[in-house]
């Protein structure tokens, strides 16, 4: 097979690779590695092996109607498995313990799906919109609620819209007592101020950052679409921009590139593929495409520039020394499902100005990297666990054959993608 290692070297073709005991054995040029007498050979001429993908805002759950959102108990395990996804982070989650008995079941074996970094419940102030989120009552409250979640066994924590900076600075503080990290959809809390506070990871990148809002308020969530209409009316290369790249990469913040659930709020971008379509559930899929169609109709929307503004923020990010990961966030109007989503999140980068290996170490290795599991997941190389994506074709010159997935290892255990796939047809929305 030809190997794409996901260290952003180049490709290699015509290589082995031994599996045994969920672990790569061996991996070289094929005649110099000696294959075990009785092992099973699989041929995969005219394919590649990619380290499974590591989905840094690949949630469990999927928008239903009147902002309400559902846990896919089932279609979304399967779906992120089948499309080479065997990590991810839940990067918060409204049902908290559904997340951890979906973790348990894959873990021991009885579900099929990815592992998963289960995310603690949104960390929430009060004037959120959303009634499945618990709001804060202050610092206290955030100490208090990060170390009951932790003692929980979460493996990370998600800051959202409403909280104040002594709450953010309070939840911070306690997760990194626990050796945990923290990162943040803000809205009240600016980037740059998030940085000075210590968290480890901005989700969503320049279109959610709201410091650039004329008349900013301390601890007060602006309108979203007027604070992302004022970050698009800056150039990346401006002082404003620059200024906050600089710092985020000074106190060491990562930043979670989620590309297609914005992508969707452009009238001119294309719509969803029909095989995404053929996933939703009747209901879901006329709720996307009536969402679509309003997005035509919207007037003022700011992310026809907005979404320009957040490819080159990423790659200027990047480019300064900015550790950028990938995930898909299945939320928006409902046409982002998972697997699918971080296919297209990899296709965008690549759309962003990185090559395409530059894109798949994003969405692998540089994952891997900031969860800390570096040396078992995120690139194929003798010892590590044997988390191997077989796609036709070459992504590594052709970055949309990475949608291509035939098979799936995950710790030395095959999948077909195509079975697991026509599993969950039609279902998600539902389960």
């Amino acid at each position: 097979v030809r190997v794409i290692d996901g260290t952003g070297a180049a490709a290699r073709a015509d290589q082995t690779i031994i599996i045994s005991g969920g672990k790569i054995l061996s991996m070289g040029a094929s005649g110099s590695v000696t294959v075990p007498e009785g092992a099973n050979r699989m041929d995969f001429t005219g394919y590649s092996a990619l380290p499974g993908l590591v989905g840094m805002h690949d949630h469990l759950f999927y928008p239903a109607q009147r902002g309400v959102y559902r846990d896919m108990q089932v279609s979304f395990p399967r779906l992120y498995l089948a499309s080479g996804v065997t990590t991810i982070r839940t990067t918060g989650n409204v049902d908290p313990y559904v997340d951890f008995m979906i973790k348990r079941m894959v873990d021991d074996g009885t579900m099929a799906g990815p592992r998963i970094n289960v995310t603690a419940p949104y960390l929430e102030g009060k004037g959120s919109p959303l009634f499945q989120l618990y709001q804060l009552s202050g610092p206290e409250d955030a100490r208090r609620t990060v170390n009951y979640w932790a003692e929980e066994g979460a493996g990370s924590f998600k800051a959202y819209n409403y909280l104040t900076r002594a709450e953010l600075k309070a939840a911070i503080d306690e997760a990194h007592r626990h050796h945990l990290k923290l990162t943040g959809h803000l809205c009240s809390i600016g980037f740059r101020e998030a940085a000075e506070l210590g968290i480890d990871n901005l989700e969503h990148g320049l279109g959610v950052d709201t410091e650039f809002f004329p008349g900013k308020k301390p601890d007060i969530c602006p309108n979203a679409s007027q604070a992302a209409a004022a970050a698009a009316q800056l150039e990346i290369t401006s002082e404003p921009i620059q200024a906050t790249i600089r710092d985020l990469v000074k106190h060491h913040v990562a930043v979670t590139s989620t590309l297609p659930v914005f992508e969707q709020f452009v009238a001119s971008r294309p719509d969803v593929q029909q095989k995404v379509l053929d996933m939703l559930a009747e209901d879901s899929r006329k709720a996307y495409l009536n969402n679509r169609s309003r997005i035509a109709q919207r007037k003022n929307n700011p992310w026809p520039l907005m979404f320009q503004r957040e490819l080159e923020f990423e790659r200027a990010f990047a480019k300064a020394g900015g550790v950028l990961l990938g995930g898909l966030d299945p939320t928006g109007i409902g046409g982002i499902i998972a697997g699918f989503g971080d296919h297209r999140e990899v296709e965008l980068l690549v759309e962003a100005g990185f090559t395409p290996l530059e894109a798949i170490k994003i969405q692998t290795l540089n994952g891997a990297e900031f969860l800390g599991e570096q040396s078992r997941i995120g690139s194929l190389a003798p010892g590590k666990l044997a988390d191997i994506m077989i796609v036709k074709g070459d992504p590594s010159s052709k970055i949309e054959d990475i949608e291509n997935v035939e098979l799936v290892f995950k710790g030395g255990i095959g999948y077909d993608s195509k079975k697991l796939i026509e599993s969950v047809k039609g279902q998600v929305g539902n389960w």
